[in-house]
């Protein structure tokens, strides 16, 4: 296995990843996946917390690569957390592995985690260069989610994580939410196909409740492919079972 740091610039920011190749120069351009996070629970720690870069180390060694990356107020990237941004950061990424000779461009897949899970459906629903979209713990929208907590505590929140780092951001709090308005993946979910789309969900998220992924895929059209983890929770990168189900479904787009 190979692995490089990359960073990408976007808007004037530094969007940091790692990209890794098989290392299997004779079996390159590889399927390739990119990786998107959900929105932080908590400060970051560099130090402790690898669950991406393990989920792409596991996905890597089963022969695709892998790109992960933070968003803009993610980990070590610059900026604020800013869910329209979010959105160019990934077109961004997109972009990137597009142009690498190592990236078999008929087989780009994304592979997103809630939030990123949602960014995921809303870009790739507009750029066909996505092959497939596999979907995890995604929420069906977030207006009804920011909407019922003051917005003053949910920037505070933001700020005290540190997803939020300038004092004056946001310049415009309804510019802002209008972001969150944006990516609205029940929205944009049936314009996938006729690309692949697998929606896995945990039956005891505590954060989206599971009635999310059933209407997500009434709306979404074939092919379409609904899993629902028994006893799994949000944080469905650290659960095994989900996880083994995900990365089989990524490696058959890959034939």
């Amino acid at each position: 296995m190979i692995s490089r740091e990359i960073t990408l610039e976007v808007e004037g920011l530094k969007i940091l990843g790692q990209l890794y190749l098989p290392g299997r120069g004779d079996h390159a351009p590889y399927p390739t996946v990119c990786l998107c996070h959900g929105i932080p629970a908590k400060r970051p720690d560099p130090n402790n917390d690898r669950g991406y870069h393990l989920l792409a180390e596991r996905i890597c060694g089963e022969g695709l690569a892998v790109l992960t990356f933070n968003f803009r107020g993610a980990g070590i990237s610059d900026g604020n957390l800013d869910l329209s941004g979010w959105t160019r950061d990934l077109k961004a990424a997109i972009d990137y592995l597009w142009a690498l000779s190592e990236v078999d461009r008929s087989h780009l897949s994304l592979l997103g985690f809630s939030a990123g899970a949602a960014v995921s459906i809303y870009v790739a629903a507009q750029d066909n260069r996505v092959s497939s979209v596999a979907s995890c713990a995604c929420p069906l929208e977030f207006t009804s989610l920011i909407g019922a907590n003051d917005l003053q505590s949910v920037i505070d929140h933001f700020r005290d994580i540190g997803a939020i780092r300038d004092k004056d951001f946001p310049p415009s709090v309804e510019d802002w939410v209008d972001g969150f308005r944006l990516v609205n993946p029940v929205r944009y979910v049936a314009e996938i196909a006729p690309r692949p789309l697998l929606l896995v969900h945990g039956n005891k998220d505590e954060v989206v409740d599971v009635g999310h992924v059933y209407k997500l895929y009434a709306g979404a059209r074939e092919p379409k492919q609904v899993i629902v983890v028994d006893e799994a929770g949000h944080r469905l990168r650290q659960n095994d079972r989900a996880m083994a189900i995900v990365i089989d479904w990524l490696k058959s787009q890959s034939l």
